[in-house]
């Protein structure tokens, strides 16, 4: 179980042989990273900083900054490499306790579980780290709670713990009042949203609803096609002109319009109010010499 308190750990010296030496390597790291797009190499170099660090027996900032610079590194190079999988439990074995991680590094992580859709591995690593009384004074910590707020709780609609962070004392030392307010319209906003989702059952069904029925619009417009297409080749009354229209329509309907997809429907319906007024041209005279031998 970690353990917190209210003073930093002591700082230990960094040599300056040493320190040329480990700056040397991180300049090797960043090199084949950047420049070289080696990640396994890079990632490779990483620990060897790191373990170079692990032997000394004091640290001052100097060797602080880095052992960041090898983990901001380290990082890159195992998302680079589709293993952000095990970024968390990576840095954990460079710093031991979650509260200990620098800001930097614990911003960086909170971003990454949440571009990939898995913020909840970062929920509990970041609650120990804002809680930890002796991280309310490092730089960053501010944007940790924010980021901690926007991109953890509030896509995981925890909205009451969201509640509580901001009212509590991680609020009352990140934010300033205004910024309290606009925290807590976010987290209004999405409980709203959360009410609204079981009164509206997605946009899936109404997906699924729009292209069903558009399909049938577009079987009852195959049919008015093949229709029209075998009245007019099989009657010689109708002008090479009129073949060549029924021909474009088929052809822009079967093979350049997808009836899946939204954008399509709107050229199915200009083809079938195009069709409708071909049928009352071709077919209105017929009909009308019909309703007169009604009448007589």
């Amino acid at each position: 179980m970690s353990s917190c308190s209210t003073s930093l750990p002591p700082a230990r010296l960094c040599s300056p042989p040493l320190t040329s030496s480990v700056f040397s390597m991180l300049d090797t790291a960043a090199e084949q990273m950047m420049v070289h797009k080696d990640f396994p190499a890079a990632f490779d170099t990483c620990n060897t900083g790191l373990e170079s660090l692990s032997d000394m027996e004091l640290e001052d900032n100097r060797c602080a900054e880095f052992k960041a610079g090898f983990c901001i590194l380290g990082i890159q190079a195992l998302a680079e490499m589709n293993q952000w999988q095990g970024v968390l439990s990576w840095v954990l074995q460079q710093y031991e306790e979650q509260e200990k991680i620098p800001s930097k590094i614990m911003q960086m992580c909170v971003l990454l579980y949440s571009k990939v859709g898995e913020p909840a591995v970062m929920q509990e690593a970041a609650r120990v780290w804002l809680h930890c009384p002796a991280n309310s004074r490092v730089t960053g910590f501010r944007t940790v709670a924010e980021l901690y707020l926007l991109h953890v709780l509030v896509p995981l609609g925890h909205t009451d713990e969201a509640v509580e962070l901001i009212a509590g004392e991680v609020g009352s030392n990140a934010f300033t009042e205004d910024q309290k307010q606009t925290a807590l319209d976010v987290v209004e906003e999405k409980r709203r949203q959360d009410l609204e989702q079981p009164l509206n059952p997605g946009n899936s069904h109404n997906s699924e609803t729009t292209v069903s029925s558009q399909g049938t619009v577009t079987h009852k417009l195959q049919a008015m096609f093949r229709f029209i297409y075998r009245k007019l080749l099989g009657s010689g009354s109708f002008s090479l002109r009129r073949v060549f229209l029924a021909a474009v329509l088929l052809y822009m309907l079967f093979f350049r319009l997808d009836p899946a997809l939204p954008s399509s429907f709107v050229w199915i319906s200009k083809l079938l109010q195009l069709l409708r007024q071909m049928w009352r041209a071709m077919f209105a005279p017929y009909y009308q010499a019909l309703n007169q031998s009604k009448d007589l």
